[in-house]
Formats: C-alpha cells, structure tokens, sequence
C-alpha cells in the first residue's frame, strides 16, 4: 500500500505479528533498578525475567516516546513518500499522544504534500493490538488511508477491555487503590475487575473475591457486551503479565461458551511498559463489543 499502519509498541502484539501484518511501531522506555531499556516487545528485557525481577522487588518506572523519537520515526517513511496513519496508546493513560502530534505538525510543514495522521486510540495493552489487527485487515481488503482514518474514528470505541487484577502491590504503589484498602483486600483474597471507559482511562469496575469469582465475572462482561452475544465471530486477545495458567483459564472458558469466534484465543504478554503499572499476575481480555458510553 502506498501508506503506512503504525502503532507505539504499547500495543503488547509480538514483533512477529506485527512484521506478519506490516504494521509499524516505536517503541516506549522503561527503567528497572536504574537502567534504562526500549519497551521492544521483550527482546531486550525478557518478559519472564522482567516479572521475576519486580516480584523479587525491582522498581520500574515508564516514559513515553519523545517528540525528537517521533520526528525521526516519521519521517523515515515521509521521506520515501508514503502517508502514516498512526495509532498512540490512550490518552487516559499516556500522554504520548502530545507528543506524537507535535511531531506530526511540524513534519507537515516540511512535507506538505505527505498525509500523517495521529489517532488517540483510547486503547491499551492487546486491545490496543486488536485494534491495529482490524485495521491491517482493513487496509489488506484496499481501504485508502482516509477511510481507514473516518473508520477507526467511528469504532474505536468498540474495543472492550476488562482486566482483573490477582496482586494488588502494583496497583498500591500507583495509587489506584490505597495502601488500607490493600491491605484489607489482600488478606480477603480480593480480586478488582476493571475496565478501560470511553475517555481511554483504567477504571476500577468491581471487586470479587477469589480467582474463580473474577473470571466467571469477566467472561459474563463479554457475554453481556460482544457484539453477537454468544453468537460472537470476531477475534478475541489475552494478555497476562506472568500468569499464563491464569489467562489459560479465561480463555478456556471463552471458546466453551463462544463456538463462532474467528479461531482460538490469541494468548499474548503484557509488555514492560503496562507491566510496569500492572505488575504480576494481570491478566486483560479484549474484544469487539458494545461502544464504550461511560
């Protein structure tokens, strides 16, 4: 095509997937213990080492990509005259989205005859990632770049995503739920269940106690919201964040009681830079849904 797909490498997909697919990405920092990495998918800093590392107490800490990184980023394909669509990680949870669109106005200035889009996908993690999905099957079935652009406007919405949470440290020490509530909810065996809304933000949603309480939860989420009902036949993405038995679960009973979805579960690793918030023992579920209202 003459225009390129590209994300943040938020987007928690595998390079080979991505390269499969033809979508682009930048990738996020993150610093462990002191030491600064890329967010690249886990080449650089092994996922199950990244996760033993926190469990064992590591401090990690996140950073977007700079203004500077998107310039050069952007302007490699500008330069062998091509158009962008690019997708961020959601504003309500980053602010990349600044970033990447002070980029963008000032190469157009350069190369005011290029298009480059920049979309706040008010998406995260693998939803984010099913979301780039859609549109490389878009843009594969020949969508020009400003339908592509109209339509991602029009759907992002639709992307549902519903998180439990099995270890609560992480979500402490963000200050999401306070340190007593913590405490309280650890020795309960309490379990959060919560969403990303329509401003692209993580919400707490409802609290279960126990495992099996949460899952059962979560599935219903997606029978209550697919698109089709249990007659849902569209893709449907995990990621986990070290707890793969946990996500195996999930996914278990998902294509149990879903017999149309488009092929199994795809099973895939919360990357260092949500993990770096999330912690341990995450575990997301995205789909085509309803369109986030609240």
């Amino acid at each position: 095509m003459s225009y390129v797909l590209s994300c943040c490498s938020t987007a928690d997909l595998t390079a080979e997937h991505f390269k499969e697919r033809d979508i682009k990405y930048v990738c996020f920092h993150f610093n462990i213990d002191g030491k600064d990495y890329p967010d690249d998918l886990g080449v650089s800093y092994p996922f199950k080492k990244f996760y033993d590392d926190m469990a064992k107490g590591a401090m990690t800490k996140t950073s977007q990509v700079s203004v500077g990184e998107y310039i050069a980023y952007f302007e490699e394909f500008l330069k062998e005259g091509k158009d962008v669509l690019h997708l961020t990680l959601s504003s309500g949870i980053s602010g990349t989205l600044n970033s990447a669109t002070i980029a963008r106005d000032q190469l157009l200035e350069k190369y005011p005859e290029r298009k480059l889009y920049v979309v706040d996908s008010l998406a995260a993690s693998a939803g984010y990632g099913l979301l780039m999905n859609k549109l490389a099957d878009l843009r594969d079935e020949g969508m020009s770049i400003d339908d592509l652009y109209a339509w991602v406007i029009e759907h992002r919405l639709e992307c549902q995503h519903w998180f439990f949470v099995t270890d609560l440290t992480y979500l402490i020490r963000g200050g999401r739920v306070s340190k007593a509530a913590g405490i309280i909810g650890g020795a309960l065996n309490i379990c959060p269940l919560l969403n990303v809304d329509y401003q692209g933000r993580l919400i707490n949603r409802a609290k279960h106690r126990g495992l099996n309480a949460v899952i059962k939860a979560q599935v219903a989420k997606m029978e209550e919201l697919a698109q089709g009902g249990l007659d849902y036949d569209g893709d449907c993405y995990i990621s986990n964040s070290d707890c793969y038995d946990k996500a195996r679960a999930v996914a278990d009973l998902i294509e149990s009681k879903f017999p149309k979805l488009k092929g199994k579960v795809k099973i895939v690793s919360i990357g260092t830079t949500i993990g770096s918030h999330t912690g341990p023992g995450t575990v997301a579920l995205f789909f085509w849904g309803s369109k986030r209202i609240d």
